[in-house]
């Protein structure tokens, strides 16, 4: 049972090194919707300042997670600092749901990422030497890094609500599963619990508890989201709306519109920043 399979194939992530070695200035990063950072400190000092508050400095090695709701700077403390940063998305930037799960800020000592700490290892080596095809490695390790991330918040519990927290319930995590693997299919209340084990009662109560959306709110966004993932991949509209649970494309249209106030063109030509900035 693998709960981000189909997250992952419908979702598609991206992720990029931006800076690996001394630190010596500071960098400064805007809100941008739908990007994730990650700051590893892995030598000396180094601070964080987000837009609404007081700098956080760190003395040992860290990693920071980051999602671009507000802008931040990043920078070297008085004894120098030696860092990896990088970012990364998924599909459809802001719109998609592993995005929208993760928090906003997370701070995690080296020390504690001990299921990490071989793929760490082999970032921060190859960060050190000057060896062919670097920055390519580097890009490839920052997305496996992001897919180790899941899992650790996933089997922590550093994240208490939200998918990532439904994903590790032994039991919502079955029906999400369900609904991720087969958005189209005919789901409701009764088969979901059913996938669950649970009865309809207890289902409703915990998925709503858990994940901060009854069942139905939660399928018809993740619908949605798949929708925008495949339009930004350019596929038609016609294509889409069977994929995704929907009996045409006009039905889909309607519900695109009712949530996003936009058309599905619409939304396509804002997301690409033909008609300005991509909307959730």
């Amino acid at each position: 049972m693998d709960r981000l399979a189909a997250l992952l194939a419908n979702f598609h992530l991206a992720a990029s090194v931006f800076h690996a070695g001394a630190l010596c200035y500071d960098t400064h990063h805007p809100a941008e919707a739908g990007t994730g950072y990650v700051h590893i400190l892995s030598r000396g000092t180094a601070y964080l300042a987000l837009a609404d508050g007081p700098a956080r400095r760190f003395d040992a090695p860290v990693l920071v997670l980051l999602t671009a709701a507000d802008a931040h700077r990043f920078g070297p403390g008085p004894q120098g600092a030696e860092t990896l940063c990088g970012s990364f998305r998924f599909g459809a930037g802001n719109s998609g749901p592993i995005y929208r799960a993760l928090p906003s800020l997370l701070v995690i000592p080296l020390d504690r990422l001990t299921s990490m700490s071989g793929l760490l290892d082999m970032m921060l080596a190859e960060m050190r030497e000057e060896r062919c095809g670097r920055q390519a490695a580097l890009d490839r390790l920052c997305e496996l890094l992001a897919i180790q991330l899941l899992r650790y918040l996933m089997d922590s519990g550093e994240v208490d609500s939200g998918l990532l927290a439904g994903m590790a319930h032994p039991k919502l995590a079955k029906a999400l599963i369900a609904m991720h693997d087969r958005p189209a299919a005919n789901w409701s209340l009764t088969t979901l619990a059913t996938e669950a084990g649970m009865s309809r009662a207890r289902f409703a109560s915990v998925f709503h508890g858990t994940i901060g959306q009854p069942p139905a709110e939660y399928l018809t966004h993740y619908r949605l989201s798949l929708a925008k993932a495949m339009l930004w991949d350019g596929v038609p509209l016609d294509a889409i709306a069977g994929r995704v649970g929907y009996g045409s494309p006009s039905a889909l249209a309607k519900m695109f519109r009712r949530h996003t106030g936009l058309s599905p063109l619409q939304w396509r030509r804002h997301a690409d920043g033909r008609d300005g900035p991509a909307l959730a």
